[in-house]
């Protein structure tokens, strides 16, 4: 069942920001899942891949053939769907192995990777309290979960959470003592020794006497949703919003009545675009007890040049560039301007896929590498005022071999010069790396220009590039007999030299295999 509504003071991402007051008209449908994706028992509890196009839930569907018999509602177990473009139809789900839904314990997703390969799941106990668990995703295998340490944990009881997209902070819910109702939002950080950091209450700008529940922290950094049965709840719990402003988080604004009822809304989520969440609702006219619904947010206006969250969400598959076949390589999202590494992913062993999503206003260096090939680099320099965009880059490794080559698209220098920049040094020190753990290959630092200006000045220029690369690489205590440098102006050019665009391309550093 479809219902659809049209506001005029309630946009989902027009001027960067989901969910802002504008006096543009938004149309909103709202549609129930229905019989493919819930059951007439309780489904709740949706979380997405950034894309949208996977989720995975908690039921309390029938499964064993004594609750099948009894016709008895069952114990909270966790399925996986996923959307198929061809047929615009969820897949039926599928009930997670036994490493997820571990036996006679109730198991509830509660967070999920922007890429879908990393799950954080909460499992009680004897005594009826529960912990946060998370597993990861190994080729088509969930892995055991594990508990995460304190003081995300406790001895009390722990029920949803939400992770950023780097993985570095977490948002939760928990009874511990203290707070300032029976259930309070709280967060903590990762450390940079790999350990949580003190969990902090999110205060009484979020908090209220009465209870929070279902907290999501959306791909772009900075929105976070959550249900409350306080903030003048029109009735049970309705869903919230509210965005961190640099020191503080803004007074939390009610999603309105036409996503809350005056039944339970709860465990709402947004993919990466801000144009598709999901929430689990008791409201009349539901399969179950509780259904999972669909929300889809439709400017009916143009949508202006920077409207949409500020984030890039990127993804494609890395496979080997001979046979075609996925390779499980390690990504390394970098902050080049603090030389920072911001967070590491794996592509999937089984089918080559990555995920990640860049908020806007950084320098971002990719490294993409696996044993036995090549690295391969990117660079996206988002300003901070971009728009949400989707980027498709499919990766392909090549094996190492004598005259293959790899582009350095993180090397950086002064305008006209050859002074290495700061920015440059995490590519740098990947390159340094490289040579270190492959100790018999030599290669040589080549140099590119674009044709602006003559041939001796450009080869000039390009040698000297190349140099400095080389000499940084010695510093550091790399062979001088490995390594070789030469300058080659606008002779090999990858690109035309009539646009800015492939101009820059031109301007370019590589090495290339010259033995093994």
């Amino acid at each position: 069942m479809r219902s659809i509504y049209f506001l005029s003071a309630f946009l989902v991402f027009f001027s960067g920001r989901i969910f802002s007051q504008q006096n543009d008209s938004v149309k909103i449908e709202i549609t129930n899942l229905g019989a493919i994706v819930n059951s007439t028992f309780a489904d709740y509890a949706p979380v997405i891949s950034a894309d949208g196009h996977m989720i995975v839930f908690t039921s309390r569907r029938p499964s064993t053939e004594k609750e099948i018999k009894k016709n008895k509602e069952g114990m909270e177990t966790v399925w996986v769907s996923y959307f198929d473009d061809k047929t615009q139809k969820w897949s039926a789900p599928v009930k997670l192995d036994e490493n997820i839904n571990m036996a006679n314990r109730h198991n509830s997703n509660i967070s999920l990777s922007a890429d879908g390969q990393q799950m954080w799941l909460y499992h009680d106990d004897a005594s009826g309290n529960g912990d946060i668990y998370s597993s990861v995703l190994k080729g088509n295998l969930w892995t055991a979960t594990e508990k995460l340490p304190e003081p995300v944990n406790s001895k009390d009881h722990e029920t949803s959470a939400s992770f950023s997209a780097d993985g570095n902070t977490v948002y939760f819910v928990s009874n511990r003592s203290g707070g300032i109702g029976d259930k309070d939002i709280y967060m903590a950080k990762l450390g940079k020794d790999g350990k949580w950091g003190k969990a902090m209450n999110l205060g009484k700008t979020i908090n209220t006497s009465s209870d929070e529940e279902g907290v999501y922290i959306h791909p772009d950094g900075t929105t976070l949703f959550f249900s409350s049965k306080g903030h003048n709840s029109i009735g049970g719990y309705d869903i919230y919003k509210t965005e961190w402003l640099k020191d503080h988080w803004s007074l939390p604004v009610s999603l309105g009545n036409v996503i809350n009822s005056k039944d339970d809304d709860l465990f709402f989520v947004l993919d990466a675009s801000g144009k598709k969440g999901f929430m689990s609702s008791a409201r009349k006219g539901t399969v179950g007890d509780k259904d999972i619904f669909e929300i889809n947010f439709i400017p009916i206006k143009k949508e202006n040049k920077n409207s949409g969250p500020r984030l890039m969400l990127l993804k494609g598959t890395v496979t080997d560039d001979e046979t075609g076949k996925p390779v499980e390589a390690t990504l390394e999202i970098m902050n080049n301007d603090k030389n920072e590494l911001i967070s590491k992913l794996n592509s999937n062993s089984s089918t080559g896929r990555y995920l990640v999503t860049l908020p806007s206003g950084k320098n971002y260096g990719i490294s993409v590498s696996a044993p036995g090939y090549l690295f391969h680099s990117e660079n996206f320099n988002i300003a901070d005022t971009a728009a949400y965009i989707e980027v498709v880059k499919n990766i392909q490794l090549h094996r190492i071999a004598e005259g293959k080559k790899v582009v350095l698209k993180n090397i950086f220098f002064d305008f006209d010069k050859a002074t290495l920049r700061s920015e440059s040094v995490s590519e740098l020190e990947k390159l340094n790396r490289f040579l270190k753990e492959n100790p018999t290959v030599k290669i040589e630092l080549s140099g590119h220009t674009d044709n602006k200006g003559t041939k001796e000045y450009n080869q000039k220029l390009s040698e000297s590039r190349a140099k400095a690369v080389v000499d940084y690489l010695i510093s550091k205590g790399i062979s001088a007999s490995r390594l070789t440098f030469k300058g080659y102006w606008f002779s090999q050019p990858i690109s035309e030299n009539d646009t800015e665009e492939g101009r820059q391309l031109n301007r370019r550093t590589e090495f290339k295999i010259m033995g093994k």
